[in-house]
């Protein structure tokens, strides 16, 4: 085999993009060793090898008001990703998620000659679905981790490859159900997931610590864990929980001990519901985002929940609380009247076994690789 290395640019906007890069670029080197990768991402792609130009910390976003508070570093990150295309010609870019941002990219490298593999397809079936025509228009191949994407893509002649969903390489590698000691033995332990930005924590733990606090009133001796994922600033997070009355501790990347122990979670929306659903966890789904966000969400959306693990149901296993709904009183509410009810939390168990069924057999790292070697 020739010692000439390919370049290969890769973008992931957000952390949990930045986990499945982490394993497609691995994946890769296990084919080729002779690829050298530099792109924008976070800790996972660079522990991984890659050559990071800019931090996924500065341009990752949730909603249009936020969206509008990081236009210049988006622009400026967008302007180097555009320079380093002309200027260094890699023989592939790999996009992952992050549509807006990455639908950019692509254009510039469609322009040069550039082949573009879309790996995590945008939510195109959720809402602007008008990005299937443009994704037509510039993209080469999409690597799809849900099955439903298929005939979507098909139906508008993209080429595709359902590749399944990478978490299920990530939960084999990842030792889970260490005890949980630090909170004591004793009581319900309660997870408390804010999501992967900081923006998100610092909408959501607030009304999570409040929750932990009505429930601790409720029942005795319960236990919250917080296993702060590491794209959080962790002094925003105990400055946040500072002060707090529950038993509360944060557990930076710690969240498969924590799903293992815990007799249910209060999270954000996104991967993490997943992560819960392959654990078994029953869980209440949160989110809130900004009015304005929330405004145009509501005539933008064309799916009726929001929670991944109840998309890939097709129906609504998991409670979700959305906005107006996401108080601290209704979501202790929900949460006491499943805690009471065992069965109520063995059929959500029983559902979720489900999900984790619908998401395909390991392996998605190493087909993704080969649809992406496929490329070059």
């Amino acid at each position: 085999m020739s010692s000439f290395k390919q370049r290969i640019m890769i973008i992931a906007g957000e952390a949990s993009g930045d986990l499945h890069g982490a394993h497609l670029v691995k994946a890769m080197r296990a084919l080729n060793p002779h690829l050298d990768f530099f792109g924008i991402g976070g800790s996972a792609l660079r522990h991984a090898g890659v050559q990071i130009r800019v931090d996924n910390s500065q341009i990752a976003v949730v909603g249009i008001s936020e969206a509008l508070s990081r236009l210049n570093a988006i622009h400026r990150a967008l302007r180097l990703a555009k320079q380093d295309l002309r200027k260094i010609r890699p023989a592939l870019l790999i996009l992952i998620d992050f549509p807006d941002f990455n639908l950019r990219v692509a254009a510039t490298a469609k322009k040069l000659g550039v082949p573009v593999m879309y790996y995590i397809s945008p939510q195109v079936w959720a809402w602007r679905s008008g990005r299937v025509k443009k994704i037509k228009e510039l993209i080469d191949h999409m690597a799809v981790i849900f099955s439903f994407e298929v005939d979507y893509y098909r139906d508008s002649n993209v080429p595709v490859t359902f590749v399944g969903h990478p978490l299920l390489d990530d939960m084999g590698t990842k030792p889970g159900g260490k005890k949980i000691e630090d909170l004591g033995d004793t009581g319900f332990l309660i997870g408390l997931l804010p999501g992967s930005r900081n923006s998100e924590v610092m909408r959501l733990l607030p009304i999570m610590v409040k929750v932990a606090e009505i429930l601790s009133e409720r029942i005795e001796g319960m236990r919250f864990a917080i296993p702060l994922a590491s794209s959080v600033h962790r002094g925003l997070a105990e400055e946040i929980v500072q002060g707090a009355r529950a038993k509360l501790l944060i557990l930076p990347d710690r969240l498969q001990d924590v799903l293992s122990e815990a007799k249910l979670v209060v999270t954000a929306s996104g991967t993490v519901t997943l992560q819960a659903a392959m654990a078994g966890t029953p869980m209440i789904i949160v989110y809130k985002v900004s009015p304005l966000s929330y405004w145009i969400g509501k005539r933008l959306i064309r799916v009726k929940h929001i929670g991944l693990a109840n998309l890939v149901s097709g129906r609504a296993i998991v409670p979700e609380l959305i906005q107006h709904d996401a108080s601290p009183e209704k979501i202790a509410r929900q949460a006491l009247q499943m805690l009471r009810d065992g069965n109520m939390l063995a059929e959500m168990q029983q559902q979720l076994r489900g999900v984790a069924q619908r998401l395909g057999a390991p392996g998605a790292s190493k087909r993704a690789a080969e649809v992406a070697m496929n490329l070059l």
